[in-house]
């Protein structure tokens, strides 16, 4: 009777190597729910921060309600331009032909060159309810898409509901034009009294809120001046901003 009923009592329990994978079974499905309830934690502690994020700019932008910055140019001073051609005797001849006809090969200047220094002053106006932090500014004066010469601008810090005064200067040194622009440029100053330039710039800009900068924005200025040589002024100027680009 005793040796049956130990028999028995050995039969119901299960072999050892069969426990031990039970036991790692349930420690594995316990470990990777685990990791699953981790993960799922960590994704809406992310989704709840990214939302608090987003709320807070689109609180500060509908408070600062931001407008885009304003960069005019006010004057421009023409400081000195010269105009000489490589070959004095046909300089002359390219001044007195016409636009379309007249002088052939031999009567235009194989090169010209031009010194050139103006003066432009731009008006800074922030609008906005906060400062803005402008980089450098850089511009380039061009005469019949050549460009002559750049000037730039060092970035500045603009106070809120403010104007500012900013200064450039481009010289131009002896710059060489060839045959067909040298006879135009030629031909524009001696013939017409007009040289007609056209100055290219791009501003960048950024508003800053509560010590953050904002992402840049960019306006591109483009401003057409025509200059008298003989009278060594300014005679025409027409400005426009291309637009606003983030």
């Amino acid at each position: 009777m005793t040796t049956r009923a130990n028999g028995d009592h050995r039969a119901r329990h299960a072999p050892p190597s069969q426990e031990r994978h039970q036991y790692y079974y349930a420690s594995s499905s316990s470990s990777s729910a685990s990791l699953k309830g981790c993960c799922c934690c960590l994704f809406l502690l992310f989704s709840f921060l990214a939302l608090l994020v987003l709320a807070v700019v689109l609180v500060i932008v509908l408070a600062v309600k931001p407008k885009k910055p304003q960069f005019d140019l006010q004057q421009v001073g023409v400081q000195y331009m010269g105009i000489s051609a490589s070959d004095p005797a046909t300089a002359a001849a390219a001044a007195a032909a016409s636009a379309g006809a007249g002088a052939g090969a031999g009567s235009s200047p194989t090169s010209a060159s031009l010194s050139l220094t103006i003066r432009m002053l731009f008006l800074a106006v922030n609008p906005n309810k906060v400062g803005i932090r402008y980089g450098e500014s850089r511009f380039t004066v061009m005469y019949r898409g050549i460009p002559l010469g750049k000037a730039s601008v060092p970035g500045f810090f603009q106070e809120a509901h403010s104007e500012r005064q900013v200064v450039a200067t481009i010289a131009v040194d002896r710059f060489n034009l060839l045959q067909a622009d040298a006879a135009d440029l030629i031909r524009d100053a001696s013939l017409n009294d007009r040289v007609e330039l056209r100055v290219l710039g791009d501003v960048g800009a950024k508003i800053r809120v509560l010590n953050i900068d904002s992402p840049g924005v960019q306006v591109s200025v483009n401003c057409a001046v025509v200059i008298s040589p003989s009278k060594q002024s300014l005679t025409y100027k027409q400005c426009g901003f291309d637009g606003l680009r983030v």
